[in-house]
């Protein structure tokens, strides 16, 4: 197994509320990953806010969908200030913002 060691990555957006109706535009800010699994991230985690309010919620479901859909073992971090240095396969990994709130997934 390929690893790429070590992306790190810094949050802070402030406390503002989440876009609107029709859906915040996501911004990736770090990525190893195919342009299609971009999508697929963005995609999952856009059906995961749907569902969910409470950030550790929105994690969950999108780590159980990766796991379902890529097997395991995915991580998630969903927040609006939070600090991280992982190590993920290589293709593996993704940081993105959804409105104010910030996305980690990463597969180790």
């Amino acid at each position: 197994m390929a690893e790429k060691d070590a992306t790190s990555t810094s949050t802070d957006t402030g406390s503002g509320p989440r876009d609107g109706a029709a859906g915040p535009k996501a911004i990736i800010k770090n990525v190893d990953m195919s342009d299609e699994m971009q999508q697929e991230s963005v995609d999952i985690a856009s059906a995961a806010l749907e569902k969910y309010n409470i950030e550790k919620d929105i994690a969950a479901q999108i780590k159980k969908e990766f796991d379902r859909r890529h097997g395991p073992t995915w991580h998630v971090v969903v927040g609006k200030n939070f600090g991280s240095y992982v190590t993920h396969e290589t293709k593996h990994f993704i940081y993105f913002y959804v409105g104010s709130l910030a996305i980690l997934i990463w597969k180790s």
